[in-house]
């Protein structure tokens, strides 16, 4: 014999509360993964020896580094990146302790994705 619940004749079961109830938050924690992004979910930041390989990958280590290319500074920031991250004037004429604090908030927010190569070499 089953241990199945069984409904009376003629009448529709509802679905479990708590099986609605686990679709509910998993649907909800799927949708604030994907609004604040995998690395607010606990990615570690990138480590000193990880930013350092990165910068010697993308300008030699050169933070006062331009090209002419469109990119600058030790980690090869866009302007347009440059000013989402909140910051003035030209990451390579920025201190090397600011391109070190906004490659960090970029990281947060994107991971390696802005740095294709670089980024898979200094992971």
């Amino acid at each position: 014999m089953s241990s199945a619940r069984l409904s009376p004749p003629g009448s529709v079961a509802a679905p479990a509360r708590s099986s609605y109830v686990r679709r509910s938050l998993a649907a909800a924690g799927v949708a604030a993964f994907l609004a604040t992004g995998a690395a607010a979910c606990g990615t570690p930041a990138p480590s000193d020896a990880q930013l350092y390989r990165l910068r010697i990958c993308e300008s030699g280590g050169n933070y006062r580094i331009n090209t002419g290319n469109g990119y600058y500074g030790a980690y090869q920031f866009s302007l347009a990146t440059w000013r989402s991250l909140g910051y003035g004037g030209y990451p390579h004429q920025a201190a090397p302790a600011v391109q070190d604090a906004a490659v960090r908030k970029l990281y947060a927010r994107a991971g390696w994705s802005p740095w294709p190569v670089c980024g898979r070499r200094a992971a």
